[in-house]
């Protein structure tokens, strides 16, 4: 079975994130691989205008990918049913070289657990006589032959008639709850079978005469042969019981399945057992985790799109296996623990990377798939105006206009009009609509931006906004803050910070740079406003 990989943009989807994840699990899917597309959180208006104007199902969000308990090898379907023998309990631990297995109910709920230790305590201090099972049990314990069977469920004492003959007529020990362990004694087996007792076991391979077999089959008497001899059959006849009548343990510590690890590295630590009964959701218990198996993972596998920084990407990710990344940005804080197929270009868009790499596989794009390639090009390079647009971008643009007889400039305004959210969104919502962090100099510089053909309704609010971003500032130490509104039509930006970072932002803008300054063809964070902080910085 193939590993399913995740493939997924930043924590704030944009439509060049989520359009090249889904385009780029397609690729993946039609090249042999076992891909889903994912977002980390919801989407904002201009791509759910995209998807829904192409017909494209909203991918699901991914949470984290933290290394749960279902991502270790641990013991699988390593359970035993209460009604089992202690014999098959004995065989699997000994199989899995465990001394403890989970014991469940008719519905495969947990109740309990099973030791070597319940074992030895009932050999050597219980009650060996008795015997509840039922009659395939006591047939596969001593590797019997079946007689005569009128009863599944075999319950009774154990008796083994060692006296002579004169001294057994004499007494009264047969009954019909007896379990009689016998050679070829015929006057003992003739008397039992008289008596109605529950189940006859002839030891050394003796037969029954005929005349007793008739007579057994009129009492309805259970009747099974054993080639064992009678000393190794008494041993081996109490390994046939039910688990159910041993004592065991009730009250154990269970994990649940979706348990992250580091979770379970806690409880460890605090209750210091060695096994753990793996349950899910239902109480349906999965099999049984030690502590060694915490070295035999499989950890979730991911392929990164539109980013590299680990700030900017899923919880967790420390803890999976990446694959892949494909990017045009920066390189990042992002390290991997072995070589990975990592495609990073100068380009405007990501989607203009995974339509080179359709190209390279010499995979047929689909229309649909040719659609948001196109909007993730004409979204990121802002139709080809922003200054990280290049002539790759260009190109591929006119591509898929070709593929597709989409009109970017139409579509264009379509998306941005869509993406016109301050009517509908809190003023924080705007700011974090598209949010990103970065490290630079052990600072950390925080960016919202939001590309509008309204900016003039978000001005009208700038000293709640300024408010807002001296608070988050504080509250999240973020060194600078910045919120860029970006107006399309204006090919420039707005920006506003917070007050602590005055004297470095009119370092990388200009002197007399005041809150809510416009700066005439700024319009991308990546490639001009950030640059400029990072050059006043220095």
């Amino acid at each position: 079975m193939k590993d399913k990989i995740f493939i997924f943009g930043h924590k704030n989807p944009d439509t060049d994130s989520v359009c090249s994840a889904i385009s780029l699990s397609y690729l993946k899917n039609a090249t042999g691989f076992d891909t889903e597309p994912r977002i980390l959180s919801n989407i904002n208006e201009e791509t759910k205008f995209i998807l829904n104007k192409f017909k494209i199902k909203i991918p699901e969000i991914l949470n984290d990918v933290k290394l749960q308990i279902s991502d270790i090898n641990y013991h699988k379907g390593f359970t035993v049913s209460s009604k089992e023998s202690v014999y098959n309990a004995f065989f699997k631990m000994q199989e899995d070289n465990m001394s403890t297995i989970p014991v469940v109910n008719n519905k495969n709920e947990f109740i309990g657990a099973f030791a070597m230790k319940d074992i030895a305590k009932k050999e050597i201090l219980g009650d060996n006589r008795t015997l509840k099972t039922n009659y395939t049990h006591i047939l596969e314990v001593l590797n019997g032959t079946e007689i005569l069977k009128f009863d599944n469920e075999i319950e009774g004492n154990i008796t083994n008639i060692n006296i002579r003959s004169t001294t057994f007529s004499q007494s009264n020990i047969l009954n019909q709850d007896t379990i009689l362990i016998v050679g070829d004694r015929h006057s003992i087996i003739e008397d039992a079978v008289n008596k109605k007792v529950k189940l006859i076991i002839v030891t050394y391979g003796c037969q029954i005469k005929d005349e007793h077999l008739a007579l057994a089959k009129k009492n309805k008497v259970n009747i099974i042969y054993t080639i064992k001899d009678t000393y190794e059959t008494l041993l081996k006849i109490g390994f046939a019981n039910y688990i159910e009548n041993y004592r065991y343990t009730k009250d154990l510590v269970c994990v649940n399945e979706s348990m992250d690890v580091s979770d379970l590295n806690d409880i460890i630590n605090k209750t210091k057992h060695s096994y753990y009964p793996v349950i899910d959701n239902s109480n349906k218990c999965l099999g049984l985790i030690k502590l060694s198996d915490l070295r035999d993972s499989n950890p979730k596998k991911v392929m990164l799109v539109d980013h590299n920084e680990i700030t900017q990407s899923v919880d967790g990710l420390d803890e999976a296996e990446i694959i892949g990344i494909v990017d045009h940005h920066k390189l990042g804080t992002l390290g991997t623990t072995q070589p990975i197929n990592f495609r990073n270009m100068t380009v405007g868009s990501t989607c203009t990377i995974v339509y080179q790499l359709f190209k390279e596989s010499k995979v047929k794009i689909p229309e649909h798939i040719a659609s948001l390639l196109l909007a993730g090009i004409v979204s990121d390079t802002l139709c080809l105006k922003s200054p990280t647009t290049t002539k790759e971008d260009e190109k591929v643009l006119n591509a898929l206009i070709k593929l597709t007889n989409i009109n970017a400039e139409k579509l264009a305004i379509e998306m941005f009009k869509a993406n016109d959210v301050v009517k509908s969104k809190t003023l924080k919502e705007i700011v974090y609509m598209d949010f990103k962090t970065f490290n630079v100099d052990k600072k950390i510089i925080a960016i919202g931006q939001i590309n509008t053909l309204n900016s003039k309704a978000i001005l009208k609010q700038k000293s709640s906004y300024i408010r807002f971003l001296n608070k988050e500032s504080n509250n999240h130490n973020y060194d600078i803050m910045l919120f860029v509104i970006t107006d399309i039509f204006k090919n420039g930006s707005y920006i506003l910070f917070n007050e602590n970072s005055r004297n470095t932002i009119k370092l990388s803008f200009n002197d007399n740079f005041e809150q809510g300054d416009f700066i005439e063809n700024m319009i991308s964070r990546k490639k001009q406003i950030l640059p400029a902080i990072m050059n006043s910085l220095k």
